[in-house]
């Protein structure tokens, strides 16, 4: 993500509102002016990502979103451009209709747009100018079909600020919704373009700032920020195993072996000392043959788990674990030694049932649907604001919480809140959250508090999982993503998609 000091910044729509009151008198400009700022940056992203272009359609709405797009057409036909303006309605309003006066003042022509005649103009690139960051609605069904026939179009699409149908806060789609290939947003990174639904819609995302001073940043905390790049610092030369943690990974349950296997085997390659594995008996064999650096312990009930439990420094619960007598003995006697933990799986669905608060350095790592179980509502719920989840989830079990998904979500009790920029469907398969998992564990043996933890933790993982699927993302596998946690996690060179 280019262009911009506060590209990591991630604010709601109620802050922007006030960046931009603060930025007209910063900058001492009109509505106008700042429009045609946004309508110069976008014309630069449009000639850099499209240089070849002659024909541009623009889609214009009647609001602020729209007059960037008049604007956007302005300057366009000045750089020798052929532009088509499609709008839909005969007049726009507030400083809109200014932008739309600048473009009909040397005879633009505007098009009407009528769901009666769905043919759109022959282009080269399309310009979705519609809606911007205050549509918090589902679109009428003549505007819906102007977005399915952009969609449908074989051009790519340049979204000006948001993609229209996206609401800006959530990421949620909320119905018909344009795709852009690229989004240019204005003044400040808009939370919703970074997480949920909205990574099939916004493309690539660049921010571009209009100019706007430092002080008015500084003087607006963010929402929620972007992970950056990170890795841990270089080990000691007299570093032994025992400076670098003793994970404990239970569970494993009948016809879940690999469960625990992976989530052990991600935190040695995260570099933790020494991992134990609390399993079935009948795993015992296959883990020591697999995988011979783990120490794999049979464990049929809290008798023989407690003696694990003392020698180790944090414990991995929940991978495979199931919800049974013996998963929920042995999830009991790990709570109860009140050590650093991190809980996935099986151990987040039966701490909704037995609900707790946790005194000790404590990490959930829920999907949606686990995230839904725990607050007691529906996934759709939790996808409806994810923010407000992870922020609640974090608040009701005094922990910090990965609420996983496309754009995961790290938040703390305080309300803190960080954004995953890495990651890619092929993630989206059996396993990956077992690997999350160890790797936590380990960064917690390492000395990192859980925040640390969770935060460097999650960026590894999604950074290993785009390294992983430059041979695709269809049949990625969990494991397929060990070589390269094991580079990362030593802060070798990381892959183009790393930047932020």
């Amino acid at each position: 993500m280019p262009n911009s000091l506060h590209s990591r910044d991630l604010y709601t729509v109620e802050q922007l509102r006030v960046l931009e009151r603060k930025a007209f008198a910063a900058l001492a400009v009109s509505g106008t002016d700042l429009m045609r700022r946004a309508a110069s940056a976008a014309l630069n992203s449009l000639r850099r990502h499209w240089p070849e272009a002659r024909r541009i359609s623009i889609y214009c709405g009647p609001g602020n979103n729209g007059g960037d797009g008049f604007l956007l057409g302005v300057l366009a036909r000045e750089a020798g451009l052929q532009v088509q303006i499609i709008a839909l309605s005969d007049a726009s309003h507030g400083d809109a209709a200014l932008a739309r006066a600048a473009w009909e003042a040397d005879d633009g022509q505007v098009h009407r747009w009528s769901s009666d005649d769905t043919a759109l103009p022959a282009a080269d690139v399309q310009v979705d100018a519609l809606y911007g960051i205050g549509l918090n609605r589902a679109l009428e069904s003549s505007i819906a079909t102007l977005i399915e026939c952009i969609n449908a179009m074989d051009t790519p699409v340049l979204a000006l600020d948001v993609p229209s149908g996206i609401n800006a806060d959530s990421g949620r789609q909320l119905g018909a919704a344009v795709r852009a290939d690229v989004t240019v947003t204005f003044i400040a990174n808009k939370r919703g373009l970074n997480t949920g639904q909205s990574a099939d819609y916004a493309g690539l995302l660049e921010v571009a700032t209009l100019g706007v001073p430092e002080d008015v940043y500084a003087a607006a905390r963010p929402d929620a920020q972007l992970l950056a790049v990170d890795s841990l610092p270089p080990r000691p030369r007299y570093a032994n195993k025992g400076n670098n943690g003793h994970v404990l990974v239970i569970g494993g349950d009948h016809g879940m072996a690999g469960a625990v296997r992976m989530a052990g085997e991600s935190a040695l390659r995260t570099g933790a000392g020494l991992v134990s594995v609390a399993t079935r008996a009948g795993h015992i064999t296959a883990l020591n043959a697999a995988r011979p650096e783990l120490m794999a312990h049979e464990v049929d009930g809290p008798q023989t788990l407690e003696p694990l439990l003392e020698r180790a420094s944090v414990i991995a619960l929940g991978p495979g674990l199931g919800k049974g007598a013996w998963g929920h003995a042995l999830w009991l006697t790990a709570l109860d030694a009140n050590k650093p933990l991190v809980l996935d799986a099986d151990g987040l669905n039966l701490l909704s049932r037995e609900h707790r608060q946790f005194a000790v350095a404590t990490v959930l790592t829920p999907h949606p649907g686990e995230a839904g179980r725990l607050l007691g509502v529906e996934t759709k719920d939790i996808e409806r604001d994810r923010f407000a989840a992870a922020r609640e989830l974090a608040h009701r079990y005094k922990a910090v919480v990965v609420l996983k998904g496309s754009g995961s979500l790290i938040a703390d009790p305080s309300g803190r809140l960080d954004v995953c920029p890495w990651g890619n469907p092929g993630m989206a398969s059996g396993g990956m959250g077992d690997l999350l998992t160890g790797i936590i564990a380990a960064l917690l043996a390492q000395g990192c508090d859980a925040w640390q933890a969770a935060c460097l933790g999650v960026g590894l993982h999604a950074r290993a999982g785009d390294h992983a699927a430059r041979q695709g993302e269809r049949g990625l596998l969990a494991t397929d993503l060990l070589p390269a946690l094991h580079a990362l996690v030593n802060g070798l060179p990381a892959h183009e998609h790393d930047h932020v």
